[in-house]
């Protein structure tokens, strides 16, 4: 065992993880590009962008020149009572790519602070309002963080079983297959006309910790009209499907009706540094701006607005609007699609599903889709041997890689997957 593992063996609990049996991780000491690589040497395509974060690539020159230059000027303030040009730049940017309503930027640290804030948001607008409503709506199988606001309106199964007791009471639609659309959408108007719900929170067309699960645009769009229809908020948690990753910056840009809040993390800086933000807008932030301080939202975080994450923000979205971009995302869906195309009749594939630059692959194995599948951590092992980092969920294999990646590496993990279907399936 190399000193490295040996000091992380001795002090490191790593999330996500059973400590006993998971074996040990790998000592990575370096990043470039699409590939990690461990203190041997030895080489990994990054093939779910670090936890869907690593949008450009590790080591990206314009990420670091901008991370180097903030420092040169200013690394820290706190946000309350002081700004600076890079909260105030990246929140322009944010607001103006965001488009329709969006107007107002709230920071934080990371995607389930984002939810939370979009949460104590929604209910402290009803009660400035003196119309305090406490009831939620979500969907069943959704992953919206792990603080206990964003466990509260998540999956409410093997995840979060201890601490149900603390959760406040939440409504959930079932997940809205084809089948059950209609179904869904007639219990949310029902639940809707009670006009007691503060809000519904969503993961936009995609749930992606449950098996990266996939439903409709038309579907959205009408429970988004349903909410605004009764006066309810609408929060989308956008921390994962943000940033390209559906096809389009976001996958509220494939509706014709909008959320009054969007949760946005992960990809937000490029995978370098750590932060949320909650966006709304100036409808919303109008019932916080009263003479009574006690009506202000009074949330925040040390690192609230961080001036080396705004700069490494924005030097994201500079690689954003470069023209190629749009090309990338339409390239690696259409890969996705070919690959499908080519396991179509296989007897090992229930399922492939696929959105933008999401690809997930169900393996059929007779437990069902199952986070706590036995086929998990073989798989996992399997493409760790053949230079692919892919943490399965369950029995879900899924790509998603830094938009970076080669023709020649993206054919590699194909070809790897066909091989483990082939061989260890």
């Amino acid at each position: 065992m190399s000193k490295l593992l040996e000091r992380d063996k001795a002090f490191v609990w790593h999330p996500f993880t059973q400590m006993k049996t998971e074996g040990s991780p790998i000592p990575m000491v370096k990043g470039k590009d699409t590939l990690l690589f461990d203190e041997n040497g030895k080489s990994y395509i990054d093939c779910n962008s670090s936890w869907w974060v690593n949008t450009h690539g590790h080591g990206h020159p314009h990420i670091k020149q901008a991370l180097l230059e903030q420092f040169d000027n200013l690394d820290h303030t706190l946000l309350a009572g002081v700004t600076h040009p890079k909260a105030a730049e990246l929140s322009e940017r944010i607001v103006k790519l965001l488009g329709g309503d969006f107007q107002k930027v709230f920071f934080s640290d990371n995607g389930s602070t984002s939810t939370e804030v979009a949460l104590k948001m929604s209910f402290q607008y009803w009660f400035n309002l003196e119309q305090p409503k406490h009831r939620v709506l979500a969907v069943e199988g959704a992953y919206h963080g792990d603080t206990f606001g964003a466990m509260s309106v998540g999956e409410r199964d093997f995840f979060n079983k201890p601490f149900e007791p603390f959760f406040f009471d939440v409504d959930f639609l079932e997940f809205p297959t084809k089948e059950k659309e209609l179904d869904q959408l007639e219990k949310a108007e029902k639940l809707f006309k009670s006009g007691e719900f503060a809000c519904l929170i969503l993961e936009p067309l995609v749930q992606g910790s449950s098996g990266m699960r996939m439903y409709s645009v038309s579907f959205l769009d009408q429970l988004v009209a349903l909410a605004k229809r009764y006066g309810v908020l609408v929060i989308f948690d956008e921390v994962m499907t943000g940033w390209g990753r559906t096809g389009k910056m976001f996958a509220k840009d494939f509706l014709e009706n909008q959320p009054d809040i969007i949760c946005l993390s992960k990809g937000l800086t490029a995978g370098a540094l750590a932060m949320g933000l909650t966006v709304t807008s100036q409808k919303i932030f109008d019932v916080f701006y009263a003479d009574d301080r006690a009506k202000a939202l009074l949330h925040g975080h040390s690192y609230t607005g961080n001036p080396l994450t705004c700069a490494v923000a924005c030097a994201n979205l500079d690689l954003f609007e470069e023209p190629a971009l749009k090309k990338t995302l339409f390239w690696l869906e259409k890969k996705h699609i070919a690959f499908r195309k080519s396991l179509e009749q296989h007897p090992k594939v229930n399922e492939i599903r696929i959105q933008g630059t999401i690809m997930a692959l169900e393996i059929e194995t007779g437990e069902g889709n199952t986070y706590f599948s036995k086929l998990r951590n073989k798989a996992y092992q399997y493409f760790i041997d053949n230079g692919m980092l892919l943490r399965p969920l369950g029995n879900v294999v899924f790509l998603n890689p830094p938009y970076c990646i080669t023709e020649d590496e993206l054919d590699y993990c194909y070809s790897v997957i066909t091989r483990f279907l082939d061989e260890e399936v």
